[in-house]
């Protein structure tokens, strides 16, 4: 089916970008929201975006203005009746989201896909909302949408595989890189890419070391931003959400550090209220007692844990752990892990992706770190079953001409 119209519900800054992103690609769209003022502001966001463009010299005054005709303002659901594709971006949350496709199956075309922007809830209790779960599916865009190359396209239970390959095509008339990622909790990149930054803050509390020295190792490993730097910017609390989902669903290997939770409860949540793991408010204005070292102190104190050695294998292997856990799920292919991982949180493209690392490393090099980090720091690390079958039959990467790749 090609999609001639898109519909956007929520015109925030996440349904703003995906806006800017239809209509960059020539296909109209309508930009949804509760309250004109609300989707009236969304359009000027997506001015905004187009503005500074304009302002870089990538494109003319003139191509702004033709983009602009293409988006369009409503705050009646009703108008979405003529889309072929909607794709809501409202809260993240699963009753809210459950409401506002409840309603678009009711005015949207029987033809119509309808499409969830949620980066963890469940696309098959969305679709169970619908009278439509064969056209209810998730796609997944990261931000700033504009920027971003990757979206994950996540069929829900009852998803046809017609609407599968409709969406990943109209992903790429988007010129984005779509990956089709099996439905579980965090989906792919966000299930992969939370235990990294959990596992860091892990390390902060539990060694000598600080957080410039952590972030500045990461960044000289080749990722673009350091971990603290990276969940200051997306917020300690939404970080700390995933964390909690992720821990519900899989387990103790997810358990979020205590001191991310003693910093958002103190309310030390990242740029955007201040101060995080780093001050961007004056010690007076943070207050003393809610200092990044005093409740360190605080945490260490309480939990008693010996003092570790920092090492940035720990983080960095925490990450490999799930992406095998990932693949030994059928969650995606190993091309398309290591495709995400690389297009959706810039782990170095030189490294390939974590599974591509783990080849590099030597798998059995990776399943005897990972076992003295279980010895050492409990079930966080407890090796996926796969690295253990690979070893005993000499898939040990790139060295022996096969692991999670052939050479």
């Amino acid at each position: 089916m090609y999609i001639y119209k898109v519909g956007v519900v929520g015109a925030g800054t996440m349904g703003a970008q995906i806006a800017e992103v239809v209509s960059y690609a020539g296909v109209p769209v309508l930009l949804a929201d509760i309250q004109d003022t609300l989707a009236r502001r969304g359009v000027e966001s997506v001015r905004a975006i187009y503005q500074a463009r304009v302002d870089k010299g990538k494109m003319t005054p003139e191509q702004l203005e033709e983009k602009m005709l293409l988006v369009t303002a409503s705050s009646n659901l009703e108008a979405l009746n003529d889309v072929d594709l909607v794709i809501e971006a409202v809260s993240e949350d699963l009753k809210v989201k459950q409401q506002v496709l409840h309603e678009l199956d009711r005015v949207c075309a029987r033809s119509a896909i309808l499409a969830s922007n949620t980066s963890a809830l469940s696309i098959s209790a969305l679709g169970a909302s619908t009278t439509r779960p064969g056209k209810v599916l998730g796609l997944h865009f990261f931000n700033p949408a504009y920027a971003m190359p990757l979206v994950e396209v996540i069929p829900g239970l009852a998803t046809d595989s017609q609407t599968v390959d409709d969406v990943v095509g109209f992903a790429e008339s988007l010129r984005k890189t779509p990956v089709i990622v099996k439905e579980c909790a965090g989906f792919l990149v966000n299930r992969l890419l939370s235990p990294y930054l959990n596992e860091a803050v892990w390390c902060l509390q539990d060694g000598d070391v600080s957080t410039k020295e952590i972030d500045q190792e990461m960044v000289s490993f080749g990722m673009p931003v350091g971990p603290f730097t990276l969940l200051d910017i997306v917020g300690l609390d939404i970080a700390l959400e995933v964390a909690r989902i992720l821990h519900r669903s899989y387990g103790p290997r997810m358990a979020p550090a205590p001191l991310l939770e003693a910093l958002v409860k103190a309310g030390r949540i990242g740029i955007k209220a201040g101060h995080g793991f780093y001050d961007y408010l004056s010690a007076e204005e943070s207050g003393r007692d809610r200092s990044l070292e005093y409740l360190t102190q605080q945490v260490r104190e309480h939990s008693r844990q010996k003092s570790m050695r920092w090492t940035r294998s720990r983080p960095l292997l925490a990450m490999v752990n799930e992406a095998v856990t990932a693949l030994q799920e059928g969650v995606a292919s190993a091309r398309d892990i290591d495709l995400a991982m690389v297009a959706g949180t810039g782990f170095p493209n030189e490294k390939g992706g974590p599974l591509h690392f783990a080849d590099q490393l030597g798998i059995d090099h990776v399943l005897q770190e990972l076992e003295e980090f279980r010895e050492s720091l409990g079930v966080r690390f407890w090796p996926a079953p796969m690295l253990r079958r690979m070893v005993e039959a000499g898939f040990t990467g790139q060295l022996a001409g096969r692991g999670f790749f052939s050479y």
